[in-house]
């Protein structure tokens, strides 16, 4: 991450004084303040938020079970035969398995909960970028930077933060507003 703030910021060193001899328009926004301030990144988060905890519940009910079995293996485990102690620990090794399944298929790198969260992001991120476009294309700038990867200095003035989350919200109509106005 350093690295790729101290390049970043070499490189616009070196753009930077071409950028500005050729009179182009530079702006900024602050995408830390975006996603701080934008609902659908607060809405997404809480509903993610919600999903891995209700996998986390799923997944500490069935450590709880297979504790469950297993401490009622060692119990029985001296008084019964051969045959059903065989029976109970294929049970417990099938159960462990699902269990390490279930993990994987859930949080794991390519879990669901995984993919939800880079799907989520990325529908999100699709809209911020419309709005930078837009903002970008109204005021006719040139160059957007991302003030808070790689600058140390922004004047206030082409700070573009507001203007991006405005057109954001200006489409987070909710429907029930759009029906109220058909009737």
């Amino acid at each position: 991450m350093i690295r790729k703030t101290i390049t970043t910021v070499g490189i616009m060193a070196m753009i930077l004084p071409v950028l500005l001899t050729a009179q182009n328009k530079i702006g900024f926004v602050q995408s830390d303040r975006i996603r701080a301030e934008y609902e659908e990144f607060k809405d997404a988060e809480a509903q993610l938020q919600l999903e891995y905890r209700q996998v986390n519940a799923q997944y500490n009910k069935m450590v709880v079970e297979l504790d469950s079995i297993k401490q009622a293996f060692e119990t029985q485990r001296l008084m019964s035969s051969p045959d059903w102690r065989k029976e109970k620990e294929v049970e417990i090794a099938s159960r462990e398995q699902t269990i390490q399944q279930f993990q994987v298929t859930k949080v794991g790198p390519e879990g669901e909960l995984y993919r939800r969260q880079a799907q989520l992001e990325f529908d999100i991120l699709s809209k911020v970028k419309r709005a930078v476009d837009k903002v970008a294309s109204a005021k006719n700038i040139d160059f957007i930077i991302d003030g808070s990867v790689a600058l140390l200095y922004g004047n206030p003035v082409h700070d573009l933060t507001d203007d991006v989350l405005f057109e954001l919200r200006k489409y987070n109509i909710p429907d029930d507003d759009n029906s109220v106005n058909k009737k």
